[in-house]
């Protein structure tokens, strides 16, 4: 493991020094931050951090290692990683190697030694800022200057680097916290076309669990080839990056709310997935001073009072005030009262902005996969009731 120095540089001109532990070079992005105490892997693998560089508010990072099954896509998708105490002799019954071995391996500069705690109230203070890790020889100075020079996350579409590019059969089932292995998958009663704008693999997961057949497709793929499946049910995934730039995407969105609106087809987005939608119905998003990351915000249901304990990781959010008559707020963070939660009042269309599926986090929401195959199921009803009277 290389110790050497490493640098931390903001474009409002703070340098915060600390040690490598991982990758060398130099890399650019959004610095954000992370307030899970656990679940560094997930974190560090979900597409939706693609861009950023992480500071984990929690002190001790590292100390269980990684595996091969914790993770929300293949490989490691944060530009940097920044952490207060890294544990290089990690142990734990179901790890496979160090977390600075696997982050090496993958190209990721990892920084210790920092104050992430006195970064966080910066951030929280100033809002999310641009940053630059160097590692070794690298300027404080310079990276000052690249840091400044990133055109930052506004405006940025990340959904061409993070989509897969070909169309998969998703098969795998969630994992029995018990043993650590996966259980089977049941007998699927719905077919659901899953749109992939960065999607985290626990979200197919938990789809597969509630019986569905998924058909994973990239975020560009248009309306019409995704209604050549003959879906039962549409999800529109969560993902990086500025929802207003993606523009490809609302409008296919909006022509999926067409045939929703022509044959009551399912609709469920999370994340990235609903501020697509919020656009499609007409509205706007806007740009949160630092977002939302962590596996412990509070939401209001406003239908039913009860408040969940959330996973959230989202940097936009919703215009509650730019949405049409027909589309009502559902959730609210009771942090700072944003929007959480969107449904249409006629169609079977709803989304969130938070993370249901959670990896790391709470399980308070995923009666919202319940939810989805409901609607799913009323439509099949519907269908079949609509085929008895004509036949």
């Amino acid at each position: 493991m290389t110790r050497e120095p490493a640098y931390l540089a903001l474009e409002d001109g703070t340098i915060l020094e600390g040690r490598s532990f991982a990758a060398s070079g130099t890399r650019v992005g959004e610095v954000v931050f992370n307030t899970s105490m656990t679940g560094y892997q997930e974190i560090l693998t979900d597409p939706s951090y693609a861009e950023q560089i992480v500071a984990m508010t929690y002190p001790l990072i590292g100390n269980y290692g990684v595996n091969t099954d914790d993770v929300e896509a293949p490989h490691p998708w944060v530009n940097g990683f920044a952490v207060k105490e890294y544990c290089p002799t990690p142990s734990n019954w179901r790890m496979e190697k160090p977390l600075h071995e696997w982050l090496a391996a993958s190209g990721i500069i990892g920084i210790e030694g920092i104050d992430t705690r006195a970064l966080t109230k910066r951030l929280r203070t100033r809002g999310s800022l641009r940053g630059c890790l160097g590692t070794g020889d690298a300027k404080p100075d310079d990276l000052v200057d690249r840091a400044r020079a990133w055109p930052g996350m506004a405006g940025l579409d990340c959904v061409p680097i993070v989509t897969r590019r070909a169309v998969t059969q998703w098969e795998r089932n969630v994992f029995d916290v018990r043993t650590g292995r996966e259980l089977p998958p049941p007998e699927p009663r719905y077919h659901v076309v899953a749109v992939d704008y960065g999607c985290k693999e626990n979200i197919l997961r938990l789809l597969v669990e509630h019986g569905c057949r998924v058909t994973l497709v990239p975020g560009m793929t248009t309306a019409d080839e995704i209604l050549a499946y003959q879906p039962d049910g549409i999800f529109l995934s969560n993902g990086p990056g500025d929802p207003e730039a993606v523009t490809y995407a609302i409008r296919e969105v909006r022509n999926l709310m067409a045939e929703s609106e022509r044959s009551g087809l399912p609709i469920f987005g999370i994340c990235l997935g609903q501020q697509l939608m919020a656009w499609a119905f007409g509205g706007r998003t806007f740009k949160l001073k630092f977002g939302h990351r962590g596996a412990n915000q509070p939401v209001k249901d406003l239908f039913t009072g009860k408040v969940e304990i959330t996973s959230q990781n989202h940097g936009f959010a919703a215009d509650p005030d730019s949405l049409p008559p027909e589309v009502e707020v559902t959730h609210v963070n009771l942090n700072d009262g944003t929007v959480e939660g969107l449904r249409h009042r006629e169609l079977p269309i709803f989304g969130v902005q938070y993370h249901p599926e959670a990896s790391p986090g709470p399980h308070d929401a995923r009666y919202l996969f319940d939810r989805f195959t409901d609607l799913m199921e009323r439509r099949s009803g519907v269908a079949e009731r609509s085929r008895a009277a004509h036949s």
